[in-house]
């Protein structure tokens, strides 16, 4: 697990981690150099020269690996002795960080590895520690809580919530974020965490641009539209940030002004997220959401109100606290969950300006968020039901012990009235 911490770094030692932010910026730019005329020399035909330049390297050359450039930076600190002012360990993980996004290029099919400009290398990470980096508070000396990082010593950290007992730190990553510094402590027990198994009380939630949130259980929580709100000053700000020099100090200043209300806005969009994920775990022990790829949904007219209401985190924030607490998580079909009715499974039209689901086969009145909602917990029953019971009734567990029995209208029903068993 991750734990993220705000520390307090002083001036030295600021502009000591701006220094060596720099200098694996530039460590992971001269390996993407290396990389890039690797490949550009291979590019040229065989029987012509380029007109614009040619890159002559022997066709017999290696290519540039993580080994080999792990291996050639003590030859480069001989040359360039501003490498030695950095810890070895985070000069190292800046050549592992260029190498997994050419992996992530080579395999994945992310974009080829961009050059880093000046101010973008926004992290360091400590790999190992031989002992507990974050040291406890001494009276005697009248120091509070300090966390002990190679080469800059005891910087004090606000630790809002204690290490668990029986997790070691695993490493430390330093962040710095519109001028605020964090520290990310990974921490490890060596534990065996089953996965959650299904079991109680199902919940069905529909995510949308009008409601934030819509349950089958008919919980619906608005959507807060944290850019909008914010957007009127930020407006201002970004006005104010136009009219300044680069790279003047008042350019400088107004760009942190700017990036404080991003940040606030990410911060209050991810608290909300996680209150929001606590609520369903609280209202049931199984979670439903649409699988949906909601990076395609951001290009399209609603962008960047998509954007604004964070889906995508949304969704990974409550698989992790599903995990955290031991509730079932599952991902759904999402076509037609808006066009079925939770009830008879009857095809109901509608388009986006109906707002209310009626159904004229059932007659089944509801809003249509909550239709949805049901109709994604419908589904995700049936994921869950093993082959040989395919009911709806096993999902709930009606009948076993100490499992609460769901008050739901689509309760213990199976499909044609019979099971499969029945059937044979």
């Amino acid at each position: 697990m991750n734990y993220r911490y705000r520390i307090y770094p002083n001036i030295t030692q600021e502009q000591l981690l701006f220094e060596w932010m720099d200098v694996c910026r530039v460590a992971y730019n001269y390996g993407l150099r290396e990389i890039k005329d690797w490949c550009n020399s291979r590019k040229c035909m065989v029987d012509r020269c380029s007109i614009v330049h040619e890159y002559i390297m022997a066709a017999e050359g290696p290519f540039p690996s993580e080994v080999k450039q792990l291996n050639a930076l003590p030859f480069a600190k001989k040359v360039f002795p501003r490498l030695g002012e950095v810890p070895s360990q985070v000069l190292q993980q800046a050549i592992k960080q260029l190498h997994r996004a050419w992996d992530g290029f080579q395999k994945i099919g992310y974009g080829f590895p961009r050059f880093k400009k000046f101010g973008q290398f926004k992290s360091l990470l400590f790999p190992q520690f031989k002992q507990n980096p974050v040291q406890p508070f001494d009276s005697a000396q009248g120091k509070g809580l300090h966390i002990a990082l190679p080469k800059l010593g005891l910087i004090p950290i606000n630790l809002h919530r204690p290490i668990p007992s029986g997790f070691v730190v695993k490493q430390v990553r330093i962040i710095n974020k519109a001028d605020i510094w964090y520290a990310d402590i990974n921490i490890q027990c060596d534990v065996k965490v089953p996965n959650p198994m299904p079991y109680g009380h199902p919940i069905g939630v529909d995510v949308g641009l009008e409601k934030f949130l819509a349950t089958s259980d008919g919980v619906v929580v608005k959507s807060p539209k944290f850019l909008k709100v914010m957007q009127s000053k930020l407006k201002l700000l970004q006005r104010r940030l136009s009219r300044k020099k680069k790279r003047s100090k008042n350019y400088q200043k107004q760009r942190i002004k700017v990036a404080r209300i991003h940040h606030t806005i990410d911060n209050t969009r991810k608290d909300f997220h996680f209150k929001q994920a606590h609520a369903l775990c609280d209202a049931g022990d199984m979670v439903f959401m649409e699988d949906l790829d909601y990076r395609t949904l951001a290009k399209a007219m609603l962008g960047k109100q998509m954007l604004d209401a964070g889906f995508g985190q949304f969704r990974t924030i409550t698989k992790y606290v599903c995990c955290q607490r031991g509730k079932f998580f599952g991902e759904v079909n999402a076509r037609g969950t808006s066009q079925e009715c939770p009830e008879c499974g009857a095809e109901v039209k509608k388009d986006l300006s109906i707002r209310v689901h009626h159904c004229e086969n059932c007659g089944y009145l509801t809003d249509r968020d909550v239709a949805s909602g049901q109709v994604i917990r419908n589904r995700g029953i049936e994921l869950i039901s093993t082959a040989g019971h395919v009911g709806i009734q096993n999902a709930y567990a009606d009948g076993y012990a100490y499992v609460e029995i769901s008050q739901s209208r689509s309760k213990s029903k199976t499909r044609k009235g019979a099971t499969r068993k029945s059937l044979k």
